[in-house]
């Protein structure tokens, strides 16, 4: 049943759910006014019952004839309660045309152990009655005596008006669950709608791969928050194809030329050994260290696409640790040392703990040095300084224009000036994206005097926290 339940549309479950609400409701409504009637009607006719045992009119019918049996001729009249007197041994005198059948409590109210009884009986003649029995002080033969009487009302008092009420009651309730049902489809399929355009925007989306498909949002409730969200969502889709296209496109043109030089020297090494004519030894020896150099920019250059192809890290994943940043840029320090022998490279390491990823924090700082021993001039001087979690590269270059600044952490982009030299223009996107993930910020600005100032920062502590914790920022 509850699969079945699942497998209907939305707007057919919001009808029937509604339906069923409201006639729960209004069984649960119509069950309590039915009660309440009932305990009213039931109440009204036990104080007729109580009214018609008084003392007066019990006296006169001491004087009328009764029998065990009910009687032809009825002497109270149409529409009055049937009287009979009841005996400590179980029987019964009847006044009157209605005789009801007399039970263990009438007998002990006529013995003196109950003070009075309201009950349902019934009649020798089966109908159903409301029966009161009690004792009554009267006069018998011209002295004191107690009578037990017994008086009763036909229930039909009660049950007609309660099976009226019951009938109206059903049928109000049945129009008011169609109703509900009609009302509860309506209002799912006027509701729905913004779904229904949701809907068909994702399938027109996965047909067609468009997504460039926006939704109208108006208003703050769940639906509008789920379209601005479904517009969120393709929108960063958009942008996230957008990115992959543009990185495949500079991939593209990136590989290009170095393949293409490195295509021309073997081409040139292989027609030089089909044809019989050796190069001369230089020549041979300068075209093999351009291949080899073509070679190794190849490498760089598609290790630092895969680098770049990894999915951005989470905060918290993947293999984080403390690490200690100042031993991470001594390492970097060395590799740099060596690839700028002719320059002097001063540092000041002071201790400073990180969470990050070791190999790719030593990644990007050794791109940062790479860049100031790339543009600092033979026997130019690059500064290092490492305090309170600042790590800054100072150099004595020609500088990076003001209005180039803001693109140098683009992926594939070079400065002008800068495209002669070897580099591929990833370099500074890898350490961006790093240091992003480790928390922290990255920028480069123009020194004073002359060169550039990289910096970046990233949250830690000076000493090693204890083992199980992480260091929190300054």
């Amino acid at each position: 049943m509850t699969n079945r339940f699942r497998r209907l549309p939305l707007r057919s479950r919001l009808a029937l759910l509604t339906a069923v609400a409201v006639a729960v409701a209004v069984a649960v409504a119509a069950f309590a006014c039915w009660f309440l009637t009932r305990q009213e009607l039931t109440g009204a006719l036990d104080q007729k019952l109580r009214d018609s045992v008084s003392p007066d009119r019990i006296q006169r019918l001491v004087g009328l004839s009764c029998s065990s049996q009910p009687q032809t001729s009825d002497h109270l009249g149409p529409g009055a309660a049937g009287v009979q007197f009841v005996s400590q041994d179980g029987e019964r005198c009847v006044i009157g045309s209605t005789a009801v059948k007399v039970t263990d409590k009438d007998i002990a109210v006529a013995a003196g152990r109950l003070r009075e009884v309201m009950r349902n009986g019934t009649t020798t003649s089966g109908d159903a009655v409301r029966v009161y029995t009690r004792q009554m002080p009267v006069r018998v033969d011209g002295g004191p005596g107690v009578l037990t009487v017994s008086v009763s009302r036909p229930l039909d008092e009660v049950t007609g008006p309660l099976n009226t009420l019951a009938l109206v009651m059903l049928l109000v309730a049945g129009v008011g669950v169609v109703g509900a049902g009609a009302a509860g489809l309506w209002i799912a399929r006027t509701g729905l709608k913004p779904v229904d355009r949701l809907t068909e925007a994702v399938e027109h989306v996965a047909r067609t791969e468009d997504l460039a498909v926006r939704i109208p949002a108006e208003g703050d409730d769940e639906i509008a928050r789920l379209s601005r969200s479904f517009n969120s969502m393709t929108a960063a889709l958009a942008s996230s194809r957008e990115r992959q296209q543009q990185l495949i496109a500079d991939a593209g043109h990136e590989l290009r030329t170095p393949l293409t030089s490195l295509r021309t020297n073997i081409e040139l090494l292989a027609r030089s050994e089909e044809t019989g004519r050796p190069l001369p030894p230089d020549d041979r020896k300068a075209l093999m260290a351009s291949v080899k150099a073509q070679m190794t920019e190849l490498a760089a250059l598609i290790g630092d696409l895969q680098e770049l192809s990894r999915p951005d890290a989470l905060p918290g994943a993947g293999p984080l640790q403390v690490v200690g940043l100042h031993e991470v840029a001594g390492a970097a320090l060395e590799r740099a040392r060596l690839r700028g022998a002719d320059l002097t490279i001063n540092a000041s390491l002071a201790p400073w703990y990180v969470r990050g990823e070791a190999a790719a924090l030593e990644r990007a700082l050794v791109n940062l040095l790479d860049n100031a021993v790339k543009f600092s001039p033979s026997g130019g001087v690059v500064d290092i300084v490492l305090k309170d979690g600042d790590f800054t590269v100072r150099d004595h270059g020609p500088g990076i224009p003001a209005d180039e600044l803001p693109h140098v952490f683009e992926r594939f982009w070079r400065s002008p000036s800068a495209r002669a030299l070897p580099g591929s223009g990833l370099g500074l996107s890898i350490v961006a994206r790093t240091v992003q993930q480790s928390g922290g910020q990255v920028g480069l600005q123009p020194a004073p005097g002359g060169g550039t100032v990289a910096w970046l920062r990233l949250p830690g502590a000076p000493t090693e926290p204890p083992e199980g914790l992480e260091p929190s920022g300054p």
